[in-house]
């Protein structure tokens, strides 16, 4: 098994893989240079709130449906928002994935579904080493921080149909 945590010994980071490690390894440091909160990765998961903090589902849900913000929605169908035009299908349909993914299993996903699925298209949302052509505004920085990640996290865990 090969567990990686963080920005800092990611498997893509600078070519480092840990393998033979527990099932959780943190990422260094209280909080990284980038303003990224260590967090622990555990099989297909990250269970803790990466802030110690509670997501709420009303912010996540203006987070998912904001096409600056998340823009969760150019990949990404979210139902039971008829007034929401133009849903992508490259990506799943959000319908459901809280009765099929735990918390800890989206949470993962958001941050950065690439450690999963080397051959995704989603972005990390939660990641800065190792990506290319990132715009200006992101340089060195996370698209999402982590209380904006608990949102999206509370949001999704609600969607169970």
């Amino acid at each position: 098994m090969t567990a990686t945590a963080g920005r800092i010994g990611g498997w893509r980071s600078a070519g480092v893989i840990l393998s033979i490690v527990p099932l959780a390894v943190l990422a260094a440091g209280p909080l990284c240079a980038a303003g990224i909160a260590p967090y622990a990765v555990s099989g297909d998961a990250v269970a803790a709130s990466l802030d110690g903090k509670t997501g709420d589902a009303v912010r996540g849900r203006e987070i998912v449906l904001d096409r600056q913000t998340g823009n969760c929605l150019i990949c990404h169908a979210v139902p039971n928002e008829p007034k929401e035009l133009f849903q992508g299908n490259i990506g799943p349909s959000l319908a459901g994935v809280g009765a099929r993914l735990t918390a800890g299993q989206i949470r993962l996903r958001v941050i950065d579904q690439r450690r999963l699925n080397p051959a995704s298209v989603m972005p990390p949302f939660y990641r800065v080493d190792g990506l290319n052509r990132v715009a200006a505004r992101y340089a060195g920085k996370p698209a999402l921080d982590a209380q904006q990640i608990e949102d999206i996290v509370a949001y999704l865990a609600t969607l169970k149909e």
